[in-house]
């Protein structure tokens, strides 16, 4: 199913979407990829999406978005802690083989198997010879993947410097806030000249054919959440399977007397 054309967007003084026109076309998003979850199901698909990028680059909220009006039980968020003692020793995929999608699903991993090539690498957590024996193994291991019948699509959210720095101000001034600004966050950002190299080396090695990259530029979070929602999209020819109104059942009428309400635990009415 081909997406409709998008309505002409409307820009405000500052060059950015108005937020009036950003909410309608979300929601028109957000309504497809409905449709999108339900034709998955019918058809025993298996997606796996993956999303990374630098910590405040917008995939927290992309996803949310994507998440937002679709089923838990169709559409699943995969965000892993850090690994235990025991899984630091087994082969370092099969903590993220266990949460592949089966047919039907589609799983959205904030963040993947590509810690691996940028933050353990960057940080020293992973020896040279687990860096570079990941580097050579992925590759055939999302071709296998594809081969075996999975959707594999890859994200890429690039945001510049200046504006990862404003969002971490403006996490550090909030008190609401200043749990997403962590110590990681921080030398991240010291390092971003670093992480900017295990990326560029990420992708010359796993930007396949088979499972290409594909790089969202998310300064404007407003234009990258449509964005990448849309492109998400346009690679399913999907159908229009969302059902059709149901009549509601009237209350089967059956002897039954409830117990005393004030036998109840009640929360209190503060407002």
């Amino acid at each position: 199913m081909a997406l409709d054309h998008v309505p002409e967007p409307e820009y405000n003084k500052k060059g950015r979407l108005k937020k009036r026109w950003y909410e309608a076309e979300l929601r028109r998003l957000q309504e497809e990829l409905v449709k999108l979850q339900y034709w998955v199901q019918r058809e025993n698909i298996k997606v796996l999406v993956i999303f990374e990028g630098r910590g405040s680059a917008g995939k927290g909220g992309v996803i949310k978005r994507i998440t937002e009006r679709t089923s838990p039980r169709a559409v699943r968020v995969v965000a892993l802690p850090k690994p235990t003692e025991r899984q630091q020793t087994e082969w370092y995929l099969k903590r993220y083989v266990e949460h592949l999608p089966a047919g039907g699903e589609i799983v959205l991993f904030d963040r993947s198997w590509y810690n691996r090539s940028n933050v353990e690498w960057v940080m020293g957590f992973c020896t040279p010879d687990e860096y570079q024996r990941f580097l050579g193994t992925v590759p055939e291991f999302e071709r296998m993947l594809v081969r075996g019948g999975l959707v594999l699509i890859k994200y890429w959210f690039s945001v510049s410097y200046e504006e990862q720095r404003r969002r971490f101000e403006s996490r550090n001034e909030e008190p609401l806030k200043r749990w997403k600004l962590s110590d990681m966050d921080l030398a991240e950002h010291r390092l971003y000249t670093e992480y900017s190299k295990a990326k560029d080396t990420t992708f010359a090695h796993t930007d396949i054919k088979q499972a290409p990259w594909y790089v969202v530029p998310s300064d404007d979070k407003r234009n990258a959440r449509l964005n990448c929602i849309h492109h998400l999209l346009s690679q399913f020819d999907y159908e229009d399977l969302v059902p059709e109104p149901v009549e509601l059942p009237e209350r089967e009428e059956i002897p039954y007397v409830r117990p005393p309400m004030d036998e109840q635990t009640f929360v209190p009415q503060v407002y």
